[in-house]
């Protein structure tokens, strides 16, 4: 299937000829559907913090941070933001034949933004662009979104004016550096943040940080360490045509493509620190409507120190004792903490009657990393959600699961789905070191089976492409897992313009 050229082309993309092989296969096979046995609720694998809860923890995390334990803010930020404009895009494109007033009856998105123009951050910008311009709606439109004006339809949303303040507007950039002071910071009143980034987009993020780091270290008395990194080559997957064989480039060259943010377990995996929290780059709130989002990302932070103290016990226990020397009540301790704490169960019918047998099992189990995933109750919004999934060696845990991992033809799957109670707004802490402060290898903790094929096309050519099992579904498939409801004040995604409109981005 693969010349030589071909392998070497794989080769000095730092990809394996077996892993592209694999791909392949995955292409002719499909990937199977996710079997979930249960919704998560309150009390059924999420937890629900009242006041005096979250107050406890919020206090366990300022404690830690205090006594030297280091925090990072992980944020994908890599996505062009031209999904963003789909409707303004299409409404410029009809501008060039129809009235402009056929254009905004026909197109309610476009008649929304010209509608509410002087309410967006970007609308002082905006105007000086147009100064010189005749005051159209095609005009208002082009010169946000094309190179005539802002070119906000090629920039990626991180750099976007989303809000306004009288010091002047802010970037989701800007947002998360100030959000991530308030609850990264450690006992130095040093806060890091990572971003990935796509290469083109690297040079304008690092242009706005060299603009503004000092104001806001000046304003926030905070000293800011923030790094970049793009999804590697090495994690982009090959595309395949329509009968299973490798796509080709007019050069002859195979054609590979980004894997989705899968891959950014990868700009993970390089990371070190002791608590990495995980946000998306246009879940930001003004700093008017901040404080819940970090009450509650203290509180998470807190929840998953408090298991993770207990975890570290039984983990320490398990590597360096052997099983004979342990009592049976202490690994029927461990097992009970394993199911009723960090939520994975055994496989059915599977009864651990020899002591060395589950203490292999357990030892494995504990020798993972902890994540304690948000999670809000479901308000219709699109998107992955807790549930409790059979995994591949037939032990039931806690999984974000989306949508396309279920199989819509099966009404008893479909039936767990409807009567969910909420979904995941991506709002995760997570814990990458064992008890001795080594780091796992996070790369051996996912599930290779729960990728996604879409067809796409190039140069006027059907093809089919292959994403890695998501950043917080497959790619983290393996970890120990614990849900915590956040209030639906702590999810503002902006996934169209117009969203910048609703009450809390204004």
């Amino acid at each position: 299937m693969f010349s030589e050229k071909d392998k070497k082309q794989i080769q000095e993309r730092g990809s394996k000829l077996e892993t592209v092989q694999n791909q392949i296969e995955n292409f002719k096979k499909g990937f199977p559907f996710l079997h979930i046995e249960d919704a998560a609720s309150i009390g059924n694998g999420i937890i629900h913090l009242n006041p005096e809860d979250l107050k406890k923890r919020c206090d366990r995390y300022d404690s830690k941070i205090a006594s030297g334990t280091k925090a990072l803010k992980f944020v994908p930020a890599s996505g062009a933001a031209s999904r963003m404009f789909k409707a303004l895009f299409e409404a410029l494109e009809d501008c060039s034949s129809t009235a402009e007033q056929e254009v905004l009856q026909k197109n309610k998105a476009a008649n929304e933004y010209i509608d509410g123009l002087n309410k967006f951050a970007f609308a002082e910008e905006l105007k000086q662009a147009m100064s010189n311009t005749e005051d159209s709606v095609k005009n208002k439109i082009d010169f946000l979104l094309t190179e005539k004006g802002l070119n906000y339809g090629a920039k990626p949303k991180g750099l976007l004016k989303f809000h306004n303040y009288t010091d002047g507007a802010r970037t989701p950039f800007e947002e998360h550096l100030v959000e991530g002071a308030m609850y990264a910071a450690d006992s130095e009143q040093k806060a890091s943040l990572h971003f990935t980034v796509s290469p083109e987009h690297l040079p304008g993020f690092e242009d706005l940080l060299n603009e503004i780091k000092e104001k806001y270290e000046t304003k926030l008395g905070i000293r800011f360490d923030i790094s970049f990194s793009q999804q590697k080559p090495s994690t982009d997957t090959i595309a395949v045509d329509l009968k299973n064989e490798p796509f080709r480039n007019a050069d002859g060259s195979l054609l590979f493509r980004p894997a989705g943010h899968g891959a950014l377990i990868e700009n993970l995996n390089d990371l070190d620190a002791d608590i990495i929290f995980i946000k998306n780059i246009d879940n930001v709130v003004p700093d008017r409507l901040k404080q819940p989002t970090v009450d509650y990302k203290k509180g998470l932070a807190g929840v998953l120190l408090k298991h993770q103290e207990k975890l570290f016990y039984y983990q320490q226990a398990l590597n360096e004792k052997h099983y004979t020397a342990l009592q049976s009540g202490f690994l029927a301790e461990a097992a009970n903490f394993l199911e009723n704490t960090l939520n994975t169960k055994p496989e059915k019918n599977h009864y651990y009657t020899e002591r060395e047998e589950l203490y292999h099992y357990l030892k494995e189990k504990f020798n993972r990393p902890l994540r304690v995933c948000g999670m809000v109750k479901n308000e219709g919004e699109p998107g992955g959600g807790p549930f409790w999934a059979t995994n591949a060696d037939g032990t039931v845990s806690l999984q974000v699961v989306e949508s396309s991992q279920i199989n819509p033809e099966s009404v008893q799957q479909q039936d767990i789905v409807k009567h969910a109670t909420h979904f995941n707004p991506v709002d995760l802490v997570c814990a990458v070191k064992n008890y001795k402060g080594e780091k796992y290898d996070l790369t051996q903790f996912t599930d290779p089976a729960t990728g996604f094929i879409s067809k796409k096309s190039k140069d006027g050519k059907e093809l089919k492409a292959q994403e890695l099992p998501g950043l917080w579904n497959g790619a983290m498939s393996n970890w120990n897992t614990l849900f915590v409801e956040v209030p639906i004040e702590t999810f503002n995604p902006v996934k169209t313009v117009n969203d910048l409109l609703r009450d809390q981005h204004l």
